[in-house]
């Protein structure tokens, strides 16, 4: 199923690992049932691993043609 725009950051789940030196950020759209993961410093703000994890998501859906 592809969605019509860029998911939300509300509608995207996220989970953070963190491991040590560095967080393991996860980010699914439920509605196309994509799923990334990333690896961030656990330094920075988890706004700031939500932003490149949604971006990264985004980048992915377009990718793979989940995005019109």
């Amino acid at each position: 199923m592809a969605r019509h725009q860029d998911p939300q950051p509300d509608t995207v789940l996220f989970e953070f690992v963190y491991q040590g030196a560095f967080v393991r950020v996860s980010a699914i759209d439920p509605q196309t049932n994509t799923e990334v993961r990333m690896v961030g410093d656990p330094n920075l703000s988890r706004e700031s691993l939500k932003a490149a994890a949604l971006r990264k998501l985004i980048w992915v859906m377009r990718r793979d043609g989940k995005l019109r």
